[in-house]
């Protein structure tokens, strides 16, 4: 059972004014409210657990407009009829999926039981990934309903990581002008870095767009949004789900779980995970090479060094200093990874790499 934080201070809405302006069209009346979570950003959103006559709903305040919520709510409906667990949108009382209050967006769910999925559970981390695999393989001829917007990916990988790689080349160069603590941690483990990037554009250049799987992504496949009750795996919070590249969603959830301590860059789990997934849907050799790309990035390396010469005369330079040692340490412990893992799909799935 998912622990529900005391009721915290709400900076959106009163508790009153929602419990009068949006619970009562869905009929709940006398109902509880506790405040989960409030993020007041450009992307304002906000969740709260309904409890009311002995069941409990999830309230969420969504921060996009009704074109992409059409959207989310045809990819959960074509997921919950395709036998995946997903919380259903339930109809206000005049049969509406959505509230619309104060030029805001509300949906309501049942809230759904169990264990956010735990990364140190194998039996977790598998069922985790053939469920992916079963939400790929039924969802190849998506189509959301009409009036939903357009939410399609599919970009060109080999040009984004050409982008990213040239963005960190010129990183390096900042870092032998500026000459500076943070620079100088670059320029100590700027080589296994290149070479983990050099790989990752190397690989990816050779990928056949025509044989990547395509079918509706999540697109925030991680541990937070997957709930384990027994051998039931239930996907939530759809925000970001599009039509793309398959292996977008699959590569996202290892690279997130293979940067962890506990589990950081292991190749027989990675092959473990990819053998799961395949029980429900086949990878074909650019599926493979792609998620071989996208591991050996190296992502926070690049992002780190980016964002800090961007606004190297506002940030705070302690901070990043402190974020680029944390992840330096696992350089060379991901470029071993990337050499052992292309050697286990040439021998494990027969592909060239």
């Amino acid at each position: 059972m998912r622990k529900v934080p005391p009721s915290i201070k709400d900076e959106l809405l009163p508790i009153d004014e929602i419990k009068n302006n949006i619970l009562t069209l869905y009929n709940l009346k006398n109902a509880a409210v506790f405040s989960i979570k409030f993020k007041d950003t450009e992307k304002q959103r906000a969740v709260y657990r309904i409890d009311v006559d002995n069941k409990s709903f999830c309230l969420k305040k969504v921060y996009y407009n009704e074109e992409n919520l059409l959207y989310v709510y045809s990819a959960m409906e074509w997921c919950y009829r395709n036998k995946i667990l997903v919380p259903k949108l339930l109809p206000t009382v005049d049969g509406n999926r959505y509230v619309k209050y104060k030029n805001m967006l509300f949906i309501l769910t049942p809230w759904l039981d169990g264990d956010k999925c735990d990364f140190d559970n194998i039996n977790h981390v598998l069922l985790s990934s053939k469920t992916l695999g079963k939400l790929h393989t039924t969802s190849k001829n998506f189509k959301p309903i009409s009036g939903s917007a357009q939410r399609i990916g599919l970009e060109n990988y080999n040009e984004t990581i050409g982008k990213h790689f040239n963005q960190l080349l010129q990183s390096i160069g900042n870092a032998h002008k500026y000459d500076d603590r943070f620079s100088n941690l670059i320029l100590d483990n700027v080589d296994d870095n290149l070479e983990l990037a050099k790989i990752s554009y190397e690989i990816s250049s050779s990928i056949i767009s025509d044989e990547l799987s395509t079918s509706l992504c999540h697109g925030d496949y991680v541990n937070k949004n997957i709930i384990v009750h027994g051998s039931n795996v239930a996907l939530i919070d759809f925000d970001k789900c599009k039509f793309d590249y398959s292996v977008k969603d699959i590569s996202y959830f290892l690279r997130r779980l293979l940067k962890r301590d506990n589990t950081n860059w292991q190749t027989n789990l990675t092959i473990n995970i990819l053998d799961a997934y395949m029980e429900e849907n086949e990878l074909s050799p650019s599926d493979l090479k792609f998620i071989l790309a996208y591991i050996a990035f190296p992502q926070k390396f690049w992002k780190l060094s980016r964002d800090y010469y961007k606004n190297i005369r506002k940030c705070n330079k302690n901070s990043f200093i402190s974020l680029m040692e944390k992840n330096i340490n696992k350089s060379k412990n991901q470029l071993e990874f990337v050499y052992d893992l292309s050697k286990a799909l040439r021998k494990h799935y027969n592909i060239k790499i």
